[in-house]
């Protein structure tokens, strides 16, 4: 990702976000004034640091083509070329990530960035690497344990969003009796709870909720099985609009309902390629655009100043809680609605994507109509 496009990061996520700032789900805002003593700045170090970044899954596309990459570079930035950055993937298996981090602090990693498969599986782990004198930043999901640092996206916000933009797309027809299939994340991320709760919070009392389910490992295979299931159940005629906490889950949902005949209203998350080609084909109605170049560059600052000890004051601007460290230091990340009407002032203008890689084949008529170029 070039400077241009790292300019225009750090300027949507400053500028008009059309979802506003505000604390995470059950990573509640602290109270308390006082830094988590775990995030007390080490002793300090050169540029020569040695960074682990452990990431979970590599279904969901952003991990290894915008994750990776943008936090190896800003760290390269940070460290004048110096820095070195350890990676591993954890395809979805906790067991897997423990593993890697034993491997880290065999590498005598100075900080780890950590996107764990299981918040609440890796508490151990994540002990046994601040035990060795590494420093942790949790990254997008909040993990149990001595995390001195996190950051993520505004996770209830996003859920609300979701929410609020299935009812505008049902318009009249969100009324109580309208029967709505939740496809929520799995249990084993924090941030699919967060999601759930802020949907719920818009579509609660507005429509019924006809089924409802948590999807392991946020597999699009499932989401579609589940579809097939709400279907059968609640009957094709009468699902009004669906719900889908990601764009991968959107896209195997989708297919069940095409296979019986249904278009109606579908929510995603991530702006994935594939979901974007959706939206402007309309068998999706929107996703969640988030600056993962925003996120990325905040995290990979927050571990090498916590590497090099010279402290988050000018980093982290809250506090929040996980079940069992209290006041980390955080920087929450806003986010924003991606409909076809906005294609070019979000994942293009931020260089997610280029018109060509969008408009491609049968989606070209589609880019034409809504002038995304």
């Amino acid at each position: 990702m070039n400077t241009r496009m790292r300019r225009a990061a750090f300027a949507v996520a400053a500028g008009a976000m059309a979802v506003s700032l505000a604390a995470c789900g059950s990573a509640k805002e602290s109270k308390d004034s006082d830094s988590s003593k775990s995030s007390a700045p080490a002793a300090k170090k050169g540029d020569d640091i040695k960074v682990g970044l452990l990431l979970p899954e590599n279904k969901t596309a952003r991990y290894e083509q915008f994750d990776k990459p943008l936090i190896e570079k800003k760290i390269k930035e940070l460290t004048n070329n110096k820095g070195k950055v350890f990676y591993n993937n954890a395809q979805q298996n906790a067991n897997l990530q423990s593993q890697q981090v034993d491997t880290m602090i065999t590498n005598k990693v100075d900080v780890l960035i950590v996107d764990a498969v299981d918040a609440k599986a890796i508490k151990n782990s994540i002990q046994k690497a601040k035990d060795q004198g590494i420093k942790v930043v949790a990254y997008d999901r909040l993990a149990e344990g001595p995390i001195d640092a996190f950051t993520t996206f505004d996770n209830e916000e996003v859920g609300k969003a979701q929410g609020e933009a299935l009812l505008k797309a049902l318009g009249s027809k969100a009324t109580k009796s309208s029967k709505i299939v939740m496809i929520n994340g799995s249990v084993t991320d924090p941030n699919a709870a967060q999601f759930k709760k802020g949907a719920h919070a818009a579509l609660d009392g507005k429509v019924t909720i006809a089924k409802e389910y948590d999807t392991k490992e946020w597999s699009p295979d499932n989401a579609n099985s589940e579809m097939e299931a709400a279907i059968s159940a609640v009957g094709a005629k009468n699902i009004a609009g669906v719900y889908s906490a990601n764009d991968g889950m959107a896209g195997g949902a989708i297919t069940a309902l095409k296979a019986a005949g249904v278009n109606v209203p579908v929510t995603g998350q991530d702006a994935e390629l594939a979901g974007v080609q959706r939206i402007l084909a309309g068998d999706q109605y929107m996703s969640i655009f988030k600056s993962y170049p925003t996120e990325a560059n905040v995290a990979a600052e927050m571990a090498v100043a916590l590497a090099k000890g010279t402290g988050l004051d000018s980093i982290a601007k809250t506090k929040v809680d996980s079940d069992s460290t209290k006041g980390v230091p955080a920087l929450l990340v806003p986010v924003i609605s991606l409909t076809k009407d906005n294609v070019n002032e979000t994942v293009i203008k931020e260089g997610f994507y280029t018109a060509a890689q969008i408009c491609t084949g049968k989606y070209k008529a589609d880019c034409d109509k809504y002038g995304v170029k």
